[in-house]
């Protein structure tokens, strides 16, 4: 089996790193009352209280208003990518309410465990035989950095991936082994590959920071155009599979007989004697049909 390597991605050039922030609550109190005070100030010229409150009043309420701006909400399994002026500056992972700088920009990214299920696409197998294959990938973003600025959007790039693999996967292994020489096949080996698959697809999304979970098969069959002659095939290999354990069966079976006849001395037999028990004994077994009797009136020799 030839198996071609994929491309590697380049090196991350991001990494996930926390973010300066703390908890939003005394933040946002803070930040509610300077804005309140700094509008009562700046209005207080309208109580006739000295002009010279009003700038105060104004700065007091911009900058409530600047550590209002700074509050962020975190909802569990999400982190926030931070960047300032366009730089990446960590991500918030701590769920509830948070402060950070109220100069940066904040963009969220679910770390959720997500499903990712690939159409039935129609590929090749090893042995060049038309088959239809679809597989489900369970994926989590595991660096939000790389995941926000390495790719332009990982959940296509997961997409994109995942089915580029599967294609590698299925044309990798035959869809069933009839022979001894084939060691894994993609129905009898499922499990196996799967873990394959994972490994694959693991590497292909790293660079977006994703960690795969699992993968599974949730769709393996032959093409239309074969699937009634690999029927064919398939109840042919049972039947031969079949007809020998009953072959090696029925041989134990006869083998048996004769020793206990020749031990418990019931019949003394000849061989030529033996070989027609032998025959009418594996026709009686190895038939699929019920055997018909015949009732011999001389000897065997006559």
């Amino acid at each position: 089996m030839n198996t071609v390597d994929h491309t590697p991605n380049p090196a991350p050039q991001y990494r996930e790193h926390p973010a300066n922030s703390i908890n939003g609550m005394p933040m946002a109190v803070i930040s509610v009352v300077l804005f309140l005070v700094g509008v009562g100030l700046a209005l207080s010229v309208l109580l006739a209280w000295p002009v010279a409150l009003v700038p105060v009043g104004v700065i007091l309420a911009v900058i409530g208003f600047l550590l209002f701006i700074g509050l962020e909400m975190v909802a569990p399994n999400e982190a926030k990518v931070v960047q300032l002026f366009g730089r990446y500056v960590g991500s918030v992972r701590t769920d509830g309410l948070r402060w950070v700088n109220p100069l940066t920009v904040r963009k969220g990214v679910s770390t959720r465990i997500r499903n990712h299920e690939t159409s039935v696409m129609k590929v090749n197998d090893a042995s060049g035989s038309p088959i239809e294959i679809a597989a489900v990938i369970v994926w989590q973003v595991e660096d939000t950095a790389r995941a926000s600025f390495e790719v332009d959007d990982f959940v296509e790039f997961v997409s994109i991936q995942t089915e580029a693999a599967v294609r590698h996967i299925a044309g990798n292994y035959p869809y069933d082994s009839y022979d001894a020489d084939t060691s894994r096949s993609l129905r009898g080996s499922a499990d196996l590959i799967t873990e394959e698959l994972s490994k694959e697809v693991g590497e292909r999304v790293e660079a977006a920071g994703v960690r795969i979970v699992e993968t599974r098969f949730t769709h393996l069959a032959y093409a239309s155009e074969i699937a009634q002659a690999m029927l064919q095939r398939q109840q042919a290999s049972a039947l031969i599979a079949a007809r020998r354990e009953i072959v090696e069966g029925a041989v134990g079976m006869v083998d048996r007989a004769l020793e206990r006849l020749s031990q418990e001395e019931v019949v003394e037999l000849d061989e030529e004697r033996k070989a027609v028990m032998v025959s009418n004994l594996l026709v009686v077994l190895c038939s699929d049909r019920p055997a018909s009797p015949v009732v011999n009136t001389g000897t065997l020799y006559q």
